[in-house]
């Protein structure tokens, strides 16, 4: 048990896998510490909330008493406390935090698995707990209410420690500080996030520090910490101006800010001596300013042929390798047709689909795609979505993926970061 020792400001996760006695662990600390545990089992919550059951949320409209709402629920037990003004004024903290305000008027048996999670948590803070065990807080929510409840979670970490018991490593949220590996009933040493997840995921591709980027009085990116690990499929969202841009230039060995900031690609530190080259033959590129800024006149077969050497245009003559190699991806994207046609004479939308081509060439382990579908028609993009989720779904390739449309996300995105 000692190596369930937490310090002021450090927030854990208990990782096992099923049976390996994490929840009796994390159950005995929180007694041990006096903090307050909560565990959920399915979609709904715990076995202890018996409010919520099958015939009460279909039946709702036959039943002889009218059920309760969340906020008499959260309402009752803050005047309970032993502290029901202070315990009052926290129930409006968290109303705000979780964004409970169209919750509170709505049955208990209605409400949503996200809802009713944001409800047991709220009820579980009302005593104002200065460490709170949550086992199991993901289970059973979709990708967009996992999302949120991160969030939330991050936001809750400000003034509480947080102790999660989970059963995978890709679960661990970011704001985790340390990691406590349970293993045949018996907790292991604790370490940090960080060291933790390069011993058990794929290796980062991507990893950046506290990253900041000003132009003038005007901060695209404040202190972004981000790791991408080999294999792993990314949808990089945000509003217009919101720093995407920004963020791939940094990647992409575009924008010199890189050398000011913490950042390592493929393993190296920016500025250790590699040169851009070195960077750009891993990735696969493709963005509307790279679209704006492709003012070649060649052969289409030329344009698609430049990506083996991440030039704009070819400066060297191809051998008849790598030419056909090339035919290949442009038969693979459906344009086998456009090779000798010049490049400034095809449609907007053929144009796209070259430079998509292009960015799949080299078959590089990173591919970043900005807009890669603007411009195409439907049967088009339908075409290349299917290709990205074959592509992308190989072993060991890793995406990031910039668009405006979620619809066009291929169905191997298994992680989102919003700027």
């Amino acid at each position: 048990m000692s190596a369930l020792e937490i310090r002021k400001g450090e927030q854990v996760a208990l990782v096992g896998p099923n049976a390996s006695g994490k929840s009796r662990l994390a159950s005995a600390f929180a007694g041990r510490a006096g903090a307050r545990y909560i565990t959920f089992r399915d979609s709904y919550g715990s076995y202890g909330d018996r409010n919520y059951f099958m015939q009460q949320r279909w039946n709702l409209f036959t039943l002889e008493e009218e059920p309760p709402t969340a906020g008499e629920v959260l309402r009752k037990e803050a005047a309970a406390g032993d502290d029901p003004q202070a315990a009052r004024r926290r129930l409006t903290e968290l109303t705000a935090l979780f964004g409970l305000e169209d919750v509170l008027d709505k049955p208990l048996v209605i409400l949503s698995s996200g809802e009713l999670r944001k409800f047991q948590l709220t009820r579980a803070l009302l005593g104002g707990p200065s460490v709170l065990v949550i086992d199991n807080p993901f289970i059973g929510l979709d990708p967009r209410t996992r999302t949120l409840l991160t969030r939330l979670l991050a936001a809750l970490a400000a003034s509480t420690t947080l102790v999660l018991v989970l059963s995978r490593p890709a679960e661990i949220p970011s704001f985790i500080t340390h990691v406590i590996p349970v293993r045949d009933g018996e907790a292991g040493e604790k370490v940090p996030l960080e060291a933790y997840l390069d011993a058990v995921l794929p290796p980062p591709v991507i990893r950046m520090r506290d990253v900041t980027v000003r132009f003038g009085d005007r901060v695209l990116l404040d202190r972004l910490n981000w790791t991408v690990r080999a294999g792993e499929h990314w949808a990089l969202t945000g509003a217009n101006g919101s720093g995407k841009s920004t963020l791939l230039s940094l990647i992409c060995a575009d924008n010199p800010k890189a050398y000011a900031c913490d950042i390592e690609l493929f393993g190296r530190p920016r500025g250790s001596g590699e040169t851009i080259w070195d960077i750009k033959k891993n990735i696969g590129f493709v963005s509307p300013e790279l679209h704006r800024a492709f003012q070649v006149d060649a052969p289409a077969l030329d344009i698609v042929t430049s990506g083996l050497f991440d030039t704009e245009g070819l400066y060297r003559h191809p051998s008849a390798e790598q030419y056909a190699c090339a035919r290949r991806w442009m038969a693979g994207f459906g344009i086998a047709e456009l090779a000798e046609r010049p490049f400034l004479r095809l449609s907007s939308g053929e144009q796209r689909l070259c430079l998509v081509t292009r960015a799949f060439v080299k078959d590089p382990p990173l591919y970043v795609l900005d807009e890669p579908l603007h411009g195409l028609d439907e049967a088009q993009r339908l075409r290349v979505k299917a290709l990205l989720d074959r592509f992308c779904g190989a072993p060991g390739k890793t995406l990031l993926m910039v668009t405006h449309y979620p619809e066009e996300y291929p169905s191997c995105i298994d992680h989102s970061l919003t700027l």
